[in-house]
């Protein structure tokens, strides 16, 4: 075999071992990926069950460290949340009163990892029910979204909810976690009224700051908003058309602030 034969060889192996150094990596970075995404998605799957179950002081440590630009949470028109301790202010002393029942179950959701691995992003549907009662003095301040019964001696209130969630997450030490979030009620109704009806007349409960019903139907409000909203959103309406909102996020190779 002569050298030029040879140098021929050792140029293609050397050619070969590139490309498969190329392909490895190429894999490493897709499998990285996809566990990045399902750790995402777990993420946000704890999130809920925490959530239903009243446990919210378990979903504080799944926000970002405290002191972390960028962070940013809403819920309402009333206002967002834009420091570690507001957003966290949400999750604390929340009640968990007897006969109160959250079971909202998501789905549909479209998560793409920043090409950088270092953000993620994710939208979700959600549909639920949520229920609980009230004294009949406190429930008068609220006439239209109650059940004309009386269990217990008290004011029942059993809806239809529908919303829509869209989050920025951040690696942090390896970890992924809430870094902005923002939900978007779509649309709800009393358990005896259709959601058309009922959106009508429900337009103006989204710019209030009411944040839940706490002990004896007693309505709890949001902490004071550290900035207005930039935009508003408002629930369905039989008087409005709907429109892509959020926008699914699509591959992207660095953070840029789709959901403001």
């Amino acid at each position: 075999m002569t050298d030029t034969v040879v140098d021929a060889r050792i140029t293609e192996l050397a050619a070969e071992i590139t490309r498969l150094r190329e392909q490895v990596a190429g894999a490493q970075r897709l499998a990285q990926r996809a566990e990045d995404r399902g750790q995402v998605e777990n993420l946000f799957n704890r999130y809920m069950y925490l959530h239903n179950a009243f446990q919210d002081e378990q979903i504080i440590p799944l926000w970002v460290k405290e002191g972390t630009e960028g962070i940013r949470a809403r819920y309402t028109n009333a206002g967002q949340y834009t420091t570690w301790e507001s957003v966290t202010r949400y999750h604390r002393d929340r009640p968990t009163p007897p006969g109160k029942l959250i079971l909202h179950a998501t789905t549909t959701p479209v998560i793409e990892v920043a090409g950088d691995g270092q953000t993620a992003k994710g939208v979700w549907l959600m549909a639920g029910t949520e229920s609980g009662l009230t004294d009949p003095k406190v429930a008068e301040t609220f006439p239209d979204m109650y059940s004309p019964d009386e269990v217990l001696g008290q004011k029942v209130w059993a809806h239809w909810v529908w919303c829509k969630y869209a989050i920025d997450f951040l690696k942090q030490d390896g970890e992924w976690k809430f870094w902005k979030f923002r939900c978007y009620e779509l649309a709800r109704a009393p358990f005896e009224e259709n959601w058309v009806s009922f959106g009508l007349k429900n337009q103006g409960a989204f710019d209030l700051d009411l944040m839940y019903f706490g002990d004896d139907g007693k309505p709890v409000f949001m902490p004071p908003a550290d900035e207005p909203v930039p935009t508003t959103n408002h629930p369905y309406s039989p008087e409005t058309a709907q429109k892509l909102e959020p926008v699914p996020p699509v591959a992207h190779d660095h953070f840029t602030d789709t959901f403001a």
